[in-house]
């Protein structure tokens, strides 16, 4: 599982010009489904997502969690997270798990984070989807559920 976390003030994502999904003060993730992922990676992922101290304590250091500051997540789907440009210029999505295995990883790893007390707001799964966000900081990670980085 590959996830791109943004600390923002705010994001939503907007389906056919509807507004499905928002939030406040906290984060907006990509999240990539690999085919070969198993529950071991989404509970690796909740654990990270939910831990990452990268809002500002009193003395203006990262020291503080999502779960410490009441923060909300818009989570997206991304199966393009998994795209392998490195050969030629059409980049490869061989990798990215089919629909059939990466909605129920995917509704596991929002389940999860939400199981923590932590309100999460989604797009829909393979809709045209147009995302907007207001990056604080900016505070931008990325992280897989194989720590390849």
């Amino acid at each position: 599982m590959r996830l791109v976390i943004q600390r923002v003030l705010e994001s939503s994502v907007r389906v056919d010009g509807e507004v499905v999904g928002r939030s406040g003060r906290g984060f907006m993730i990509l999240c990539g489904v690999e085919e070969s992922d198993t529950l071991e990676d989404v509970r690796y992922c909740v654990e990270k997502t939910a831990g990452l101290r990268i809002f500002e304590d009193e003395a203006g250091k990262m020291n503080r969690s999502i779960l410490d500051v009441g923060g909300d997540i818009l989570a997206i789907s991304q199966f393009t997270l998994l795209g392998d440009a490195r050969h030629g210029r059409r980049p490869s999505f061989s990798a990215a798990a089919r629909p059939d295995v990466a909605v129920p990883m995917y509704e596991a790893y929002c389940a999860g984070l939400r199981e923590k007390g932590i309100r999460v707001e989604t797009g829909i799964f393979q809709a045209d989807m147009k995302v907007a966000l207001i990056n604080d900081g900016p505070v931008t990670l990325l992280l897989d559920s194989r720590r390849t980085f």
